[in-house]
Formats: C-alpha cells, structure tokens, sequence
C-alpha cells in the first residue's frame, strides 16, 4: 500500500479538504431548501409564505449544482492531477487564490439570495438585497448587482483553477516529455477546456448585460439573448457537473470492484467528444422560444443526439470495468458475476446506483432532446425529474460515495461509521427512484414546474395515477434524500475529527488493461480538439446570435422586471401573473 495522499502532499490536502469543505456547507444549505420545497408544492407542510418559494428555489439550485458540485469537483480534480502527476502546483499560492475567489463570490451570491427572505430586503447598490431569479439567471427577473458580481467572481475563481492545473501539466510535461498525459490528468484538463469554452457564453451576459442592467448603467437590454448566451452555458454545464462523476467512475470504481480499467483509450474518447460536443447544442432548450429559427433548433437536435456516444462509450467501459474486478474476485457465469461485486462498500455500492441511475436520465434525455416530444413535456416537472436524476444522482450519489473513499486519504482518518454510509447511498437511491417517479408521471399530467401553486388536483385514475399519489412519493422522495444528506455531512465530520485511526484505505489506481499506449498520440493534443471545438461552436452558434441582434439589438429590447417582483411579494398569491 501506498502512503496516503495527505501524508505525500499534506499542503495539498489542506487545500482540498477546504473546497470539500465549502462544498459541504452548500450541500447542507441547498438541502433544507429542498426539503421545504418538496413539503410546500405537495401541501404537506409550508414553512413560508409562496412568495418566498422563489428564494429558496433560486437558492436550492445555487447552492447545490453551483456551489456543492463545482466546490467538489475543483478538490477532486486538485486532488486528480497532484496525485496522477505526483507533483505539487507551480505556485501555491496561485491555488489558495482561486479557491478564495470562489469562496468571496460564493458569499456575495448567498448573501443576496438569503437576503430575499427578509420582510423588507435592504437598498445595496441602488436596488433590494435580494435574487428570485431561480438558477436561470437570465432577463427578464433581475437581482440584485451582488449577485452578478459574486457571480463574476466565482467564475473568476473557477478559471484559475484551470490555469494552476494546465501549469503543473506544462511543468510536468517538461520533465517527462516522452510520456502520455496520465489519464486523471487529462480528464481535468479536457474538462476544463471545456468549461473554458463553454462558460465564455454566460461570463459576456454576465458582465456586458445583466451587470449594467442591475446597476442602472443601461435601461433595457434583450431577453432573448441573455436567455440565449445562458443557455449556450447551461447545457454544458450539466456535463461539467458529470464528469466529477465520470472521473470517479473510470479511475475508482473499477479499483473498487477489484479489477482495473477497461480502456484508457476509450475514456480518452469519451472525454475529447464532450470537448466536442457539449456546447454547441444549448439551442435544444428553447425550442419553444420565439425568434430562434427552427431550422437552428433542428441543427441543436441533431448535434444533440450524437452525445448518447459518449454516454454509450461510458457504459460499455465502466461496466466491462466491473466485470472484469468480479472475475477477479471469483465472479461466473454471465451475469453471476454482479453478485461477486463488492456491495457492502458504501462507496462502491454508490457509484454503482448513481451509474443505474444516470442510465435512466440518459433515456429520459433522449425526451427532452427531440423537438417534437419536448414539446408535451417542456416546463413541466418531467424537467426536474430528468434534473435529479442526472446532477441530483449521478453526480451528487458518485460524489457523496467517492467521498467514503477520498476523504480517509485526505485527513489520514479511519471512516465512521462505514455500515451507515452503505446504509445512506441505498436511502438517497430510493429517495430519487420515489421522487423522479413521480416528477416523471407529474410532466405527463403537464404540471408545472417552478411553481409554488401548482393547483392541480386530478384524483381519478388516468394510467399515470393520481396528483395526490405523486404528491405523496415527492414528499417522500424528499424527505429521505433530506435524510440521507444529513447522515452523510454527519459521517464526513465524525471522520474528520476521528485522529485516532488509520484509513485502511488503498489509495493506488492500478493501470489499465488497455493502457494509453494502445492509442495514438493524437488524442493527447489538446490544442487540436479545442481548435475543433472552436469551429463547432461558431457554426451552431454564429447566425443564430447575429440573428437575435439584429431583430432585438443588443439593449433596445428590454422588460422591467421589478413590478412581477412587487407583485408576487405584495399581491395575493391568487393574483400574480407569472413572468414572460
């Protein structure tokens, strides 16, 4: 066994154990606010009044696939590409920077979201304390200018990280000129130069339109364009909020399950395509928007489904992984060998849920990606369904479970309690099998989402059952997920102070069966698949732009959004008209 990463990069570890930290705290914050949003769309309990739903539904979507995921993924692509280099960061203090960014835009965004539950939210630069503008930021709602500058800052943070981790591989690369990009490492960086590309869309809505909006510098800009620029962010972001996962599932798991990878090469792959493309198919989340032409928004469909590749090219891999470890371990027959896997190893056992899971989220997608199907379930819960099975399973369940077997190495501690954290995986899985089920069978009713009033109350039969039945498993669904997260922050801090302990955890990823020799060096250059992506990107996306300001302009076409504000927190809750 090798020594434990705290012990051959102890600054290193203190750094990731502080992201993981950060993370923690938004899980914790972000599930209480889901809590009270399952209790008070269902009508079993309501802890406020339905104007202040909005508030924790823009701070439920913040805290938990912002702030959680992304604080998580930046310590375990840290974590990543210290261990798989076996170096420390060029610089330090270029990390403890970016990681202080991120915490100060983090603040400013909580303090402007939490600041919409007060009776009176305070005037902070000309405008209230406060942001309902749900986790899709765009025109016509408006925050405060807090916000948006927490916000830029965030994503400030975000974009040094991927600087620090590019600088330890060009410094490594120096050393070792003759070598391959170690595969965790590659991972970190083609993710990043996917973010990279992909987050350019909501930075320049931030910082050249929302920004100036809120603070009085323009009266009015276009909606549709914010809208758009979001969206050419917003699905490349559920990826970047993945392949955390993906990572755990091509190194860990089949460590875990007592084999080695399948191919390196074919992750390899999976990883340039999302490069490819994740971006240029944001498009396919407005079909129903005027002034997108529809021959734009079949173009969005048809990129769309060329990612099942990646996801396919995943299963095929991670699965053969798990044969593999259950061969070794005696496993026969063929599929006796499942029972060989290792299912009382709670990290294990739960990457191997959000896995099932995702499978499940990556059909439903297939849904939401064809025009015509979209239709019938656009803007309706079938969409948070598909949301929490996707970043509310895959990534948070791998995440949570990844957990069980990072945090061990990273604070030289033995795991608390490791019974209960199998326990807790098999309680979050049921809480989303209750939860999406009904959310799924909810969009087919046509309810609404992002809604504190749905109003809906078929109770006969229809083959999909009743409101009252789907309101019951949400509330259910919920109320183990909310469970299920208070246990495993309890375990992560039982463990943390558990000093008296050795981990008994084997931190060492075996090689590959199929190691990056047996692919060509090409897919190593990552100057060529941005490039690619670049030209994608302007193809889907330069005649839609250019067509959006040239019928909207750029700030002419704007909506006031402060009256819907003042209604929904002064008007009865029966006389809100909802926003455009």
């Amino acid at each position: 066994m090798t020594a434990h990463f705290v012990d051959r990069f102890p600054s290193q570890a203190r750094l990731v154990r502080a992201a993981f930290l950060a993370s923690f705290v938004a899980f914790g914050i972000g599930a209480v606010f889901g809590l009270i949003q399952a209790f008070h769309r269902t009508g079993t309990y309501r802890f406020l009044e339905s104007a202040d739903y909005y508030t924790v539904l823009t701070g439920h979507g913040v805290f938990l696939v912002i702030s959680f995921v992304v604080f998580f993924l930046v310590g375990l692509f840290h974590w990543a590409v210290t261990d798989s280099l076996d170096r420390e960061p060029v610089d330090t203090r270029l990390s403890w920077a970016w990681y202080g960014l991120m915490v100060v835009g983090s603040i400013l965004v909580a303090i402007t979201i939490l600041g919409g539950f007060l009776p009176e939210p305070p005037s902070v630069l000309g405008a209230p304390l406060s942001a309902d503008v749900l986790f899709t930021f765009y025109a016509p709602l408006l925050a405060n200018p807090l916000f948006y500058l927490g916000l830029a800052i965030f994503f400030a943070g975000t974009w040094l990280a991927g600087l620090d981790w590019f600088l330890t591989w060009r410094a490594w690369k120096r050393e070792h000129a003759d070598r391959r990009i170690p595969l965790p490492t590659f991972m970190v960086l083609t993710t990043m130069l996917m973010w990279y590309l992909g987050s350019v869309g909501v930075i320049v809505s931030i910082l050249f339109f929302l920004l100036p909006w809120s603070l009085g510098v323009v009266e009015t800009i276009n909606p549709l364009l914010t809208r758009t620029l979001f969206w050419y962010f917003g699905h490349m972001v559920v990826y970047f909020w993945v392949l955390p996962a993906y990572l755990l599932w091509y190194n860990v798991l089949p460590k875990l399950s007592g084999g080695r990878l399948f191919s390196d090469p074919l992750a390899r792959v999976v990883f340039i395509l999302f490069v490819l493309l994740s971006t240029p198919v944001g498009i396919h989340h407005q079909y129903l928007d005027p002034g997108i032409a529809e021959g734009f928004k079949f173009v969005a469909m048809t990129n769309t489904m060329f990612l099942l590749l990646p996801s396919l090219l995943t299963a095929f891999t991670v699965v053969a992984s798990m044969e593999h470890g259950a061969r070794q371990r005696g496993g026969t027959g063929l599929l006796g060998w499942i029972r060989d896997l290792p299912w009382s190893d709670a990290a294990f056992t739960g990457m191997a849920l959000s896995g099932a899971v995702f499978a499940f989220g990556g059909f439903t997608g297939i849904v939401n990606a064809g025009m015509n199907v979209n239709y019938l379930v656009h803007n309706t819960l079938w969409i948070p369904g598909h949301i929490h099975t996707q970043v509310g399973t895959a990534t948070a369940l791998s995440l949570m479970a990844g957990s069980y077997w990072l945090v061990p190495q990273l604070t030289g501690n033995r795991l608390v309690g490791r019974q209960l954290a199998l326990g807790q995986v098999v309680l979050w899985f049921l809480g989303i099998v209750f939860m999406t089920n009904a959310m799924y069978r909810g969009g087919l009713f046509g309810i609404p989402r992002r809604t504190a009033e749905p109003q809906y109350g078929f109770e006969y039969d229809v083959g999909i059952g009743s409101v009252a039945e789907l309101d019951a498993q949400i509330a259910l669904g919920g109320t183990l997920l909310f469970i299920s997260g208070a246990l495993f922050l309890a375990l992560m801090a039982l463990t943390a102070f558990n000093a008296d302990s050795e981990p008994l955890v084997d931190g060492e990823i075996p090689p590959p069966l199929s190691g990056p020799g047996d692919s060509p060096a090409i897919l190593d250059n990552l100057g060529l698949w941005a490039g690619i992506a670049i030209v994608l990107l302007v193809l889907a996306y330069a005649l839609p732009l250019a067509s959006i300001v040239r019928s909207g302009g750029l700030f002419d076409t704007g909506i006031d959004p402060y009256p819907v504000v003042v209604a929904a927190r002064e008007a009865p809750i029966s006389s809100i008209t909802a926003p455009p």
